[in-house]
């Protein structure tokens, strides 16, 4: 990917939903709804304060973030779709996961 994004703004590529439910039942696409985890791709090198200091940005590139459902603004690079958000939309970083991966 050949972006970089500006400012506090990041870039998240979702990842895709299962297609059972937790029962085993199929969901079909025309029900299923949007993922609100994803990994981060890209981030910009943070936002000002009013006295123009940087404040860096807490989330780093491989993070497994949760964000809202309506945060962000889609987008399509090189054929794959994207969000792009500020940092103070998503919720948090994933950690557990990350603990039993490297665990695993």
């Amino acid at each position: 990917m050949k972006f970089r994004p500006l400012h506090d703004r990041i870039v998240i590529k979702r990842i895709e939903a299962d297609a059972k439910s937790a029962g085993g039942i199929i969901i079909p696409d025309t029900v299923k709804e949007k993922p609100q985890q994803g990994v981060i791709l890209a981030v910009g090198p943070g936002g000002r304060d009013e006295s123009g200091k940087l404040i860096p940005i807490d989330i780093k590139i491989g993070d497994r973030v949760l964000f809202g459902k309506w945060s962000g603004t889609e987008v399509r690079i090189d054929d794959d779709d994207y969000l792009i958000m500020k940092e103070s939309d998503v919720m948090g970083v994933l950690v557990e996961l990350e603990a039993r991966q490297k665990g695993a």
